[in-house]
């Protein structure tokens, strides 16, 4: 088994010179494999704030399996048996929401990884392993499935090398939208106090030697991010996307419709 997570990273030739990728929030197989056909390289399916289950987890990581896309699954939170369950599943990249210190880091880790080197329940059959027919399968897997922790407080940035030193954390992810809440400046992830102290934070876990990406709403956002030294960026979401060319569009059928009516048509 590879890890995707670190061969995405470490390929070369992005436009851009880095990955992007979105959310998945709409809990479709349809529309996940749509943004995977789109040309995103990397999409979060998130389990903390959609109404995806296990199984259908199961159905979008298939959909996804159709696309050059890479899926990065984010749990719903720090628990050992909901990861148990989702790398089962067959997700190898895994996202852990508000993580705010080293112990919890850890944590994450520990339930990633079979022993000795974590805690994560043995099954001779799941999809995980292909169902079973991925040759030690126990051994390899630890070094196929990559944990990232995000972090979305300024106690956790204020912990940011710390938690990035924590040995099988393999990237780190700012959550814009709770810091800036959390900064007081909620609704607005752009405001210039939580641009910097995301940027210093950047150089924090780049002097660590770990990878550290976000999200950004729009294309100037994503790009001001990038000026920050982000290595994977996010552009909004698969809903959002949506909704947003929605209203352009109702937007500009409704103008055109005053405009024959003032013409008295």
């Amino acid at each position: 088994m590879n890890n995707p997570f670190q061969t995405m990273l470490a390929r070369t030739g992005y436009p851009g010179g880095y990955p992007v990728g979105t959310w998945v929030m709409s809990a479709s197989p349809v529309v996940a494999e749509a943004v995977g056909c789109a040309g995103f390289d990397w999409a979060v399916v998130d389990m903390e704030h959609s109404p995806l289950d296990q199984m259908n987890l199961v159905h979008l990581l298939q959909a996804i399996a159709g696309t050059p896309m890479l899926p990065i699954t984010r749990v719903p939170w720090n628990d050992t048996v909901m990861v148990k369950r989702v790398l089962d599943a067959g997700a190898q990249t895994i996202m852990f929401p508000f993580v705010q210190n080293a112990a919890e880091a850890a944590q994450a880790v520990a339930a990633c990884k079979y022993a000795p080197d974590g805690l994560r329940g043995m099954a001779a059959m799941s999809r995980g392993s292909r169902f079973g027919t991925v040759k030690d399968y126990f051994k390899v897997a630890n070094a196929a499935v990559s944990v990232i922790v995000q972090i979305e407080t300024p106690e956790a940035i204020a912990k940011v090398a710390e938690i990035a030193s924590v040995p099988g954390v393999d990237a780190l992810f700012f959550g814009p939208g709770d810091l800036s809440g959390a900064m007081g400046h909620v609704g607005n992830p752009m405001h210039d106090e939580v641009v910097a102290l995301m940027a210093g934070g950047v150089k924090q876990c780049h002097a660590v030697g770990k990878p550290v990406g976000t999200v950004g709403g729009t294309p100037q956002a994503v790009a001001t991010y990038r000026a920050s030294g982000f290595d994977y960026i996010a552009c909004g979401s698969d809903l959002g996307l949506m909704m947003r060319q929605c209203a352009a569009a109702l937007s500009e059928v409704r103008a055109q419709t005053t405009v024959i009516h003032s013409q008295g048509y």
